[in-house]
């Protein structure tokens, strides 16, 4: 149960403007789709994916000192440093200077003009290496956000520390964590087109390099709404996917957030990483506590872990945590139904959700929470969700069977109330999807019907 009630637009949120200071080329194909209503009619689209993972897509952005790998899996690199930086970590206050260099991507005009925008992106660094991501937005009337900082992230720690920025905003548009947001949607203000930049940073004369293999962003403009209806059911399908309770580590770790409630999300990460065969060496965990069970939920707060937001509840540094392992790919987006849900969990594809609510809004939870992640892993005959609920007292606890029509409204709602009467938001439908490079065609068809290429 991690993200609880910020200062944000808090779990609705997923609105930016991506970073890059360069030609406007036009926006490739996008992963805007219309969803169905609950009546079978077309609706708008109100969410929009867009990702440069090609040869072809790197190749067309703007490039300062970097490469293009092509390959099985396309990125780029450091060719030659585009010149030298001192970063000062706010985290350690030790400052030292970084070669560099940079890409921006094209202009991406949306389909969705957004009230919000998450990014994401796949990428390695070595020991002495880390990365950037920017964004900058365009409104409608073609002026043009900041660029916002997005993250400053490495896949360890020993070189800086993984961090989001606070205090970013104009008058119009606010970075919350990891998301830009439209700060009053009711004034008509929208994201209409967006870039990205990338910074890939090394320490002076090493030789190493940072790699990026996928980069972009969701942008969405969900409609408010208290409740949402669920879809009519599909055939019944559960995925075996690994059982891991958060609450085994209440305590451990005090550094990266206690363990417990704050690690749901590391914990559905781990559990899905395993689902795909993957997992952590034993020379990985070799720092954690041989007293503690899990070794490898441990290994996955510890680098998911944000320090300025002090969380692992970060979305985009889970999915850039599961995208270190081999040949796996890691999105974060948002889904429109139950529908979208059954596609991917019927090719096989589990999908970590995030949700809030009261107590009593989820029958057999047993908790209420501001924000929280589980994985969706089946549907029952009768359509209601199976679920890993890392939100459990025992591993053995953790699968869940939900009831199709609450937890559908608590997942795909963008406003709530509080036990107090007040009104939050909802995550209106945000979701982690990880996928390996090697999918089969069915889950690459249910990915593309999602957005997702």
């Amino acid at each position: 149960m991690t993200r609880s009630e910020l200062p944000r637009r808090a779990l609705l949120t997923a609105a930016a403007a991506v970073a890059a200071t360069a030609a406007a080329g036009p926006a490739a194909a996008s992963g805007a789709l219309p969803r169905p209503s609950a009546a079978g009619r077309q609706e708008p689209a109100t969410i929009d994916n867009h990702f440069w993972s090609t040869a072809s897509d790197w190749l067309q952005g703007r490039a300062s000192g970097i490469r293009v790998v092509a390959g099985s899996r396309p990125g780029i690199r450091i060719a030659a440093p585009a010149g030298v930086a001192e970063y000062t970590d706010p985290h350690t206050g030790t400052t030292a200077a970084w070669e560099y260099a940079t890409w921006t991507s094209p202009l991406h005009r949306s389909k969705v003009p957004a009230t919000e925008l998450i990014a994401s992106w796949n990428a390695r660094t070595p020991a002495g290496t880390w990365l950037q991501i920017e964004a900058e937005g365009v409104y409608a009337d073609g002026a043009r956000t900041p660029w916002y900082v997005l993250g400053r992230w490495a896949s360890g720690d020993q070189d800086i520390r993984r961090t989001s920025v606070d205090d970013q905003g104009d008058d119009r548009t606010s970075v919350w964590t990891d998301t830009v947001s439209v700060d009053d949607a009711a004034s008509g203000t929208r994201i209409v087109a967006y870039r990205l930049r990338l910074t890939l940073y090394r320490t002076p004369g090493s030789g190493a390099t940072p790699v990026v293999w996928r980069a972009g962003a969701m942008t969405s403009d969900i409609p408010d709404r208290f409740t949402v209806p669920a879809t009519s059911p599909g055939r019944a399908r559960e995925l075996a996917v690994p059982r891991y309770s958060q609450n085994t580590h209440v305590g451990q770790y005090p550094e990266y957030d206690n363990g417990g409630e704050a690690w749901c999300s590391p914990t559905s990460s781990q559990m899905i990483i395993e689902y795909w065969g993957r997992r952590p060496t034993a020379e990985d965990l070799a720092w954690v506590n041989p007293d503690y069970d899990d070794p490898q939920v441990c290994h996955a707060a510890r680098f998911t872990y944000d320090y300025q937001y002090e969380g692992c509840g970060n979305w985009p540094f889970n999915a850039a945590y599961a995208a270190t392992y081999d040949d796996l790919r890691a999105v974060v987006t948002r889904l429109g139904s139950l529908s979208d849900l059954h596609r991917l969990v019927s090719a096989g594809i589990p999908v970590i959700t995030s949700q809030s609510f009261l107590a009593e809004e989820l029958t057999g939870a047993g908790y209420g929470t501001s924000g929280h992640l589980m994985t969706v892993i089946g549907f029952t005959e009768a359509g209601d969700i199976i679920a890993n609920d890392p939100a459990s007292p025992s591993n053995e606890a953790v699968r869940r069977v939900y009831d199709r029509t609450e937890w559908s409204n608590i997942w795909l709602r963008t406003k709530r109330y509080a036990a107090d009467g007040r009104v939050l938001s909802g995550t209106g439908g945000v979701c982690y999807l990880y996928f390996p490079a090697d999918a089969s065609a069915a889950q690459r068809a249910a990915l593309a019907s999602v957005g997702i290429r």
